[in-house]
C-alpha cells in the first residue's frame, strides 16, 4: 500500500453499485479511491469515474483490464441508467419551466427584494439535503442593483432546486416506504416463500411481463398454475433437455447419483445427466427401502443407464460407501464400456473433515469460531466489523461444513489488518461490548500472532484442496481433465510446505486413504493424458500410470478394435506433437483453449441471454488425428462431482406423500420443471451465494457452528436487534479470489514420489 493512504470504511449510505468494487482511502485531506481488480488509484472524479473505469468506457478514466464480465455489464447498465436519468430531468425542469408560473412570480419578487434572505422556497423539513440546496444565496438576492449575472444565477438556482426537489419525490423514492418493495414483500411473507426468492432468474421478467400489461393486466388463477401453466412449462423444459440430449452423441454423458435425507427420513436418490451443455435432471427415487442393498441399487442403477442410453454413458457417479462400491462393480461387468466412479467432491469434503479433526488446527478452528460467534450475535459489533472490512463478512460458506471451516480461515487472513484495525480503534474501545468476556476474548485472539501464523499455515496447507473442491464442483468447464492435476498440486504443495517426510506424510495418509480408489482411475489418468495444457508439460517419461490409464479408457471406451489400433498409432502423433500439434499457433493454444468446446450462457438482469461457444484445443488441431480427437472430446466433456448444491431443495417429499395417481403425476412434473429450471441457472445462482447474508436460514446449514452462540444470552437478547444491522456486500478483488482457479494447477509433474508414495531410488 502506498504510504500515507489510510483505510476508511464505506458507509453504508452509499449506494451507488461500483462502491461495490473499490475501496476508500485517507491521504491527508484527500480522499482517495481504489479499483479492486487492477489496484488503479484515482486521485480524482470520484465514484462516477471508477464506474467509467469499470465499465470500460473510453473517455474520463483509464479502462480496466481484469474487470469480470458481469461487473463491466452492470456498470455499463448503471451508467446508461444514469443518461436516462438526466435526460428525463432535464425534460422535466424543461416541462415546469414552460408550464409553470411559480417561476416568474419567484423572480418578481427577487427582483423586488422581498424574498427574506436564506428563506427555503419549499418547505421540506423531512429532507435536510433538500433544504440545503434550496437555500437562495444571500450574495444573490441582497443584491438587487448588482450586476445582471448574479441575479440570473439566482434565478436559475432556484428553478434548479424547485426542480430537484421534484425530481427527488418522484424518481427517488426511498426504499423505507417504497410501495412497490412493499407488496413485493407482503406477498413473499403470506405465502412463506424463500426470501432469496427475488434473485431468481425469472423474478423480474415477471415483473417486467406485468408491468408491460399495465393497470388492467389480468392475473393467472390457481387452476391456470397448476394446469395449462405448468403443462406449457414441462414443454418448455422438454425442449431444452432435448437440446441438451442431441450433444450426447459427440460429447457422450456422467449419470449422477445424488443422495438427499428429507426431514421425515426417507432417502432419495436424484439421477442427473451431465454434458457440457448443461446438467439434466432426469427423475429421483425413494430408495429408503434398497439403501443397504446392492443388488438393489445395482438395478436401479441399471435402469437409468438404459433409459439414457448405455452408448452415450461414459461413467456413473455416485458416493463411495460399499453398497454403491458393490452396485457399481457389477455395473461395469455388466455393461463393459461404462466406468463407475466415487464422487470426487464428497471425497474432498471428507478429506477436509479428517484435517479438522487434527489437534492444532481444531484448536485453531475453535479459536476463530469464538470469534465469529462474539460478531454475529451483537448488531452493533456486526455493524462496527463491517464498516472496517468493507461490507464484507469474516464468514465465508462453502459447499460443505469442512470447506467453510478452511474457506472462513482463508477469509478472516484476508481481512486480518480489518480486524486488527477495528479492535485497537477509539470506536471498539467506547463500545461496551468490548469489556465483555467474548469481546475480550476476540482482542486477545485477533492481536495473537500466533494465532495467525497458525491460520496461515492451515491455509497453505488447505488451499490446494478447495481449489480443486471448486475445480470438481464447476459448473464453467467439464472439470474431469483437472482432477489428476490438481490432487497432484495439493500433494506437492504439502510437501513443499511442511519438508520433513514424517510431518507431510501424516497429510498424504489422510488423503491416500479417502482418494486410493480416484487416484488410479483410468478416466481421471485419460483425462490428464489427453489435455495438452499438463501433458507437454511433464518433462521426461510419463508416468506408467496415466499410460496404463489412458490405454484402459481406449479398450473399454472404443468396442470397434480397428478404431482401437488407429487410436494407438494416432496417439504417437500426439505425443512428439506432429503435424498441427507441433504449430506454434497449437503450441500458444495449449494454455488458453479448452481441450473441449463449452458452451456459455451468459443471462442479465432483464432475463435476456445469449449464448457464446468456446472453442476448443482437440477440434482445432486434432484434424490429423480424427479418432483420437473423438475419443478426447468425450473423455474431457466429462465431470467429477455428484454433489449438488442442497441450498432450496426441491420439495421432493410431495411426490411419495401424495396417493392419488394423477396429482403424483403432476407433481412429478412440477419438481421436474422445478429442478431443471434452477440447474440451467447454477452459475448465476452460485454468484448471488456469495452476497448471501451468512445469518440467513439458507446458510445455517454450513455455517451453523460459526455463527450461533453455545449458550443464548437471555440478557443480551434484547440488545441484539437485527433491524439495526447493515447488509453485507463482498467484494471478490479485495480477498484476492482467483478468476480461473486451473491456472495454478500448471507446472511440472515429475516428483516420483507423489506418484509412487516411495522416494526414487528406494523399493517400492
Amino acid at each position: 500500500m502506498a504510504s500515507g493512504l489510510e483505510p476508511i470504511p464505506i458507509s453504508s449510505q452509499k449506494h451507488d453499485p461500483a462502491w461495490k468494487h473499490c475501496q476508500m482511502f485517507k491521504n491527508g485531506d484527500r480522499v482517495q479511491l481504489k479499483c479492486l481488480y487492477c489496484f488503479k488509484l484515482f486521485r480524482g472524479g470520484g465514484i462516477h469515474r471508477i464506474k467509467e473505469h469499470l465499465a470500460c468506457q473510453k473517455g474520463n478514466a483509464s479502462t480496466c483490464s481484469r474487470v469480470p464480465l458481469d461487473v463491466r455489464l452492470a456498470m455499463q447498465q448503471s451508467l446508461d441508467g444514469v443518461v436516462v436519468k438526466k435526460k428525463k430531468k432535464q425534460k422535466i425542469a424543461e416541462e415546469i419551466t414552460n408550464n409553470n408560473p411559480t417561476f416568474g412570480e419567484v423572480d418578481a419578487f427577487t427582483d423586488q427584494g422581498d424574498v427574506t434572505p436564506g428563506l427555503p422556497l419549499l418547505d421540506d423539513s423531512n429532507t435536510p439535503e433538500a433544504c440545503s440546496n434550496l437555500v437562495v444565496s444571500r450574495d444573490v438576492i441582497s443584491n438587487t442593483t448588482g450586476d445582471k449575472r448574479k441575479r440570473w444565477r439566482g434565478k436559475n438556482s432556484s428553478v434548479n432546486a424547485y426542480t430537484g426537489a421534484m425530481i427527488s419525490a418522484s424518481l427517488d423514492a426511498t426504499r423505507g416506504n417504497n410501495p412497490i418493495f412493499m407488496a413485493v414483500g407482503r406477498f413473499l411473507y403470506d405465502i412463506g416463500a424463500p426470501l432469496d426468492a427475488v434473485n431468481s432468474e425469472y423474478f423480474q421478467p415477471m415483473v417486467d411481463a406485468i408491468a408491460s400489461g399495465g393497470p388492467e393486466a389480468a392475473m393467472p388463477s390457481y387452476h391456470d398454475i397448476r394446469g395449462w401453466i405448468l403443462k406449457n412449462s414441462v414443454e418448455e423444459v422438454k425442449n431444452d433437455v432435448d437440446r441438451y440430449t442431441a450433444t450426447w452423441g459427440k460429447t457422450g454423458c456422467s449419470i449422477l447419483v445424488d443422495q438427499r435425507n428429507t426431514e421425515a427420513g426417507r432417502t432419495l436418490l436424484c439421477f442427473l445427466a451431465y454434458c457440457p451443455e448443461g446438467t439434466v435432471f432426469l427423475k429421483s427415487v425413494d430408495a429408503s427401502g434398497i439403501m443397504n442393498s446392492s443388488d438393489a441399487l445395482y438395478e436401479l442403477l441399471k435402469q437409468v443407464v438404459e433409459e439414457v442410453g448405455v452408448r452415450h454413458v461414459l461413467q456413473v457417479i455416485t458416493s463411495s460407501e460399499e453398497q454403491f462400491i458393490a452396485a457399481g462393480r457389477r455395473l461395469t461387468d455388466t455393461f463393459p464400456t461404462l466406468y463407475w466412479t466415487p464422487c470426487a467432491a464428497r471425497c474432498l469434503d471428507l478429506i477436509l473433515e479428517d484435517f479438522a479433526k487434527l489437534e492444532w488446527i481444531n484448536a485453531i478452528i475453535e479459536q476463530a469460531r469464538a470469534v465469529t460467534r462474539f460478531v454475529y450475535n451483537h448488531s452493533v459489533v456486526l455493524n462496527m466489523l463491517r464498516r472496517y472490512t468493507f461490507g464484507n463478512d469474516i464468514v465465508e460458506p462453502g459447499i460443505t461444513r469442512s470447506a467453510t471451516n478452511f474457506m472462513t480461515l482463508r477469509r478472516m487472513i484476508s481481512l486480518k489488518p480489518n480486524l486488527q484495525a477495528m479492535v485497537t480503534s477509539q470506536e471498539w474501545m467506547d463500545c461496551p461490548y468490548s469489556k465483555k468476556p467474548g469481546g475480550l476474548e476476540m482482542l486477545d485472539i485477533v492481536s495473537n500472532q500466533s494465532f495467525w501464523s497458525s491460520c496461515g499455515l492451515i491455509m497453505h496447507l488447505t488451499n490446494p484442496l478447495l481449489r480443486l473442491l471448486r475445480i470438481v464442483g464447476s459448473e464453467r468447464r467439464p472439470s474431469i481433465g483437472y482432477v489428476y492435476a490438481g490432487m497432484y498440486r495439493a500433494k506437492d504443495a504439502l510437501k513443499k510446505e511442511l519438508i520433513k517426510r514424517d510431518e507431510y506424510m501424516v497429510y498424504w495418509n489422510i488423503i491416500d486413504h479417502w482418494w486410493e480408489q480416484l487416484w488410479h482411475l483410468p478416466l481421471h489418468a485419460a483425462g490428464f493424458f489427453l489435455n495438452p495444457k499438463f501433458f507437454y508439460s511433464i518433462k521426461g517419461d510419463i508416468h506408467n500410470e496415466i499410460v496404463s490409464g489412458m490405454f484402459d479408457c481406449i479398450e473399454r471406451l472404443v468396442p470397434d478394435t480397428k478404431v482401437q489400433d488407429k487410436i494407438s498409432k494416432e496417439i504417437n502423433l500426439y505425443k512428439d506433437a506432429v503435424g498441427d500439434f507441433g504449430r506454434k499457433m497449437a503450441i500458444r493454444a495449449r494454455d488458453t483453449l479448452l481441450p473441449v468446446s463449452l458452451l456459455v450462457s451468459l443471462w442479465f438482469a432483464d432475463g435476456f441471454s445469449i449464448q457464446l461457444v468456446l472453442a476448443e484445443w482437440w477440434s482445432t488441431y486434432g484434424g490429423s488425428c480424427p479418432n483420437l480427437a473423438r475419443l478426447a472430446t468425450r473423455i474431457q466433456s466429462q465431470t467429477c462431482s455428484s454433489l449438488a448444491d442442497t441450498r432450496n431443495q426441491i420439495p421432493f417429499e410431495r411426490i411419495y406423500d401424495t396417493r392419488n395417481c394423477l396429482e403424483r403425476q403432476r407433481l412429478i412434473d412440477l419438481v421436474f420443471v422445478q429442478y431443471n429450471l434452477r440447474l440451467k441457472h447454477m452459475v448465476s445462482k452460485k454468484k448471488q451465494q456469495d452476497s448471501m447474508d451468512p445469518m440467513s436460514f439458507d446458510s445455517f446449514s454450513t455455517l451453523e457452528e460459526w455463527i450461533t452462540g453455545k449458550d443464548i444470552c437471555l440478557e443480551d437478547y434484547g440488545s441484539s436487534d437485527w433491524k439495526a444491522v447493515e447488509p453485507p456486500s463482498r467484494s471478490p478483488m479485495l480477498l484476492g479470489s482467483s478468476d480461473d482457479e486451473v491456472e495454478e494447477l500448471a507446472g511440472g509433474f515429475d516428483d516420483y514420489e507423489i506418484f509412487t508414495r516411495v522416494k526414487e531410488g528406494e523399493d517400492e
